[in-house]
């Protein structure tokens, strides 16, 4: 064996290991548990020369092969989504003035508001924007561009006011958006307890690597929402650390994009 064939080896290891875990516990897991099936019936039939039978079945599958890529959709703009904020062809390979931010000072300014909507029993959806852009979210509300303030995020949640219902969409230290519409999650599995706010900061995790910030207006328990998991009954402490650690944060620094998520805690 050469050592380009262990390579080879390693690269297609790694691959299905990637496909796996961008279908688990997806729609696409069942769906490819029965296209296994299929083709272990399409082969029992040719052994077994049942040949009107295997006939159908190799025809199916060829026409399969399109209606696959049709139903796997999701899953294959979520996998591709992924590999391009694998960090080759980050956004720094294409930008390289991007200004530096003060991720802390914007941390600062949620985690305030935050904690006056979560006592104030007022409910509150806060989207921010990571690698993956959300202009197709930002479309749906309305625009603002404004410098991030948390007076200027708790009056935008006020009750019966135009805008309290949507979410808050976040880019760097601005507001570039309020009262925007997001995609509900998929999960089947959600507590009954959980609203629309909770679903749509599930669901736009679920299609970009955003982090979403929930505020109860029933109970006014925050949350945490991302890569389609969710952490609840946080408090306003514990919520900066979380972000500051997701965001690695460093003093007048620029933020590194980094991983985290607990699984559903009800």
């Amino acid at each position: 064996m050469r050592i380009n064939d262990i390579v080879d080896i390693l690269i297609i290891a790694y691959v299905l290991y990637r496909l796996i875990l961008v279908i688990h516990k997806t729609r696409a897991e069942q769906l490819l548990k029965g296209l296994a099936v299929l083709i272990i019936i399409t082969k029992l039939s040719e052994w077994l020369q049942l040949r009107t039978v295997n006939y159908i079945l190799r025809n199916a599958m060829t026409v399969g092969v399109i209606a696959l890529l049709i139903v796997f959709q999701p899953e294959l703009r979520r996998g591709l989504e992924s590999l391009g904020r694998s960090g080759f062809l980050g956004k720094n390979f294409f930008f390289f003035n991007e200004d530096e931010k003060d991720m802390s000072e914007v941390i600062g300014e949620i985690c305030d508001a935050v904690q006056y909507l979560s006592r104030s029993k007022i409910g509150a959806l806060i989207v921010i924007e990571r690698e993956t852009g959300l202009n197709e979210i930002i479309e749906t509300g309305i625009a603002m561009d404004s410098k991030i303030s948390s007076e200027l995020l708790i009056n935008t949640f006020i009750p019966n006011t135009p805008l309290h219902d949507g979410a808050v969409i976040i880019r760097g230290d601005r507001i570039m958006a309020a009262g925007c519409f997001l995609p509900l999650t998929d999960n089947q599995n959600l507590s009954s307890e959980l609203g629309t706010r909770h679903r749509a900061g599930l669901g736009v995790t679920e299609i970009s690597d955003a982090i979403a910030i929930i505020v109860s207006e029933e109970t006014g328990i925050i949350s945490l929402a991302q890569n389609g998991r969710l952490s609840r009954h946080l408090d306003p402490k514990t919520l900066k650390e979380v972000l500051s650690s997701i965001l690695d944060v460093k003093e007048n620094k620029k933020p590194v994009w980094r991983k985290w998520g607990n699984k559903h805690a009800d």
